[in-house]
């Protein structure tokens, strides 16, 4: 290796927890360095004289970029590039390549998970046999919540590319029938029901889609309203994309049957939010971790790879600016 392909990873402990092979990384750059978490007043400084910066989430504006003359190529370890200002790389001759579809395994059957545990009401029975309820029961079991079979329910699904589609097998495995939605913003599809069309026929309602400005708060107070009282709500998508202040008022007035959540509007919550209430019932929330397998990880380290050799290779993979 030469020495013009110094590379920075940002926050590399966002994707490495110390059970990834990070050798071909390595090799890829001479020398790679590696920062577990930079704030934004570091980024510039531990850019300056790098040929290649790697970031999950930390935040590449044009102040940064303009601060580091030398930099070339963006290397992002996730599919979203909204943490990189790319029309000042573009001005800069930056060129931004993401990572895709690493982790559609995992968020797949995230999604099922969140599903089928709500269907279910696990929490429930879980808190219930934690307070000794099932102890003292006249019965050999406790069926003191409502149970919903998957087979035979309607699964609507918004976003129907890689994971969505993902979603959709394995639902259609427990016997569902799944119908799409037509994503605002999107050329309409004779195989895309309107919104008012599609929530009042399912019986649960699975997100897939990006958060841009036709699809922040897809999912509000109103279209809560058109769902079937009863139906359930997973988002894995982005927090975004559901108004959370309605959802949290659908789940306290008893319309929903439940409402599961991987993602939220500002992560992590620092300030707070809707949906950690403690009073809300029937709510699940994850803290953004479907993607977070180790095989999803290592896939990303992957393409990271490959998207290094093909831009050193005058032939850049994955570019998005």
């Amino acid at each position: 290796m030469t020495d013009n392909r110094r590379a920075v990873f940002l926050d590399h402990s966002s994707l490495d927890l110390g059970d990834l092979d990070l050798g071909a990384l390595h090799d890829s750059f001479s020398p790679l360095h590696l920062h577990a978490h930079s704030s934004p007043e570091q980024v510039a400084e531990r850019l300056q004289g790098a040929q290649v910066a790697i970031s999950n989430k930390v935040a590449i504006n044009a102040q940064a970029l303009a601060a580091c003359p030398e930099l070339r190529l963006i290397l992002v370890t996730a599919t979203g590039t909204n943490n990189i200002d790319l029309e000042a790389a573009r001005r800069q001759g930056i060129t931004v390549s993401n990572c895709q579809g690493y982790g559609t395994p995992s968020v797949a059957q995230h999604t099922l998970m969140l599903l089928l545990n709500l269907a279910t009401r696990v929490a429930d029975y879980q808190q219930a046999v934690a307070a000794g309820r099932w102890q003292q029961a006249s019965q050999f079991c406790l069926l003191d919540f409502p149970i919903m079979e998957l087979a035979g329910k309607t699964l609507g699904l918004l976003g129907h590319g890689e994971l969505g589609g993902a979603v959709a097998r394995l639902a259609e495995a427990f016997g569902m029938r799944v119908v799409l939605g037509q994503i605002p913003g999107r050329p309409l599809r004779a195989d895309r029901l309107p919104l008012d069309e599609l929530l009042p026929q399912v019986d649960a309602l699975t997100l897939h889609c990006p958060l841009n400005e036709h699809t922040r708060n897809l999912i509000g107070a109103r279209e809560l309203a058109l769902l079937k009282p009863g139906a359930l709500v997973v988002n894995t998508a982005r927090g975004g994309l559901i108004d959370e202040q309605a959802l949290a008022d659908a789940l306290r007035s008893g319309h929903l049957g439940g409402a599961a959540t991987d993602v939220l509007s500002v992560e992590p919550p620092v300030n707070g939010n809707p949906l950690l209430e403690a009073d809300i019932p029937r709510l699940i929330v994850t803290p953004h971790n479907a993607w977070g397998s180790r095989e999803a990880r290592q896939r990303i380290v992957g393409q990271l790879v490959e998207n290094a050799r093909a831009f050193f290779n005058g032939e850049p993979l994955r570019v998005v600016n």
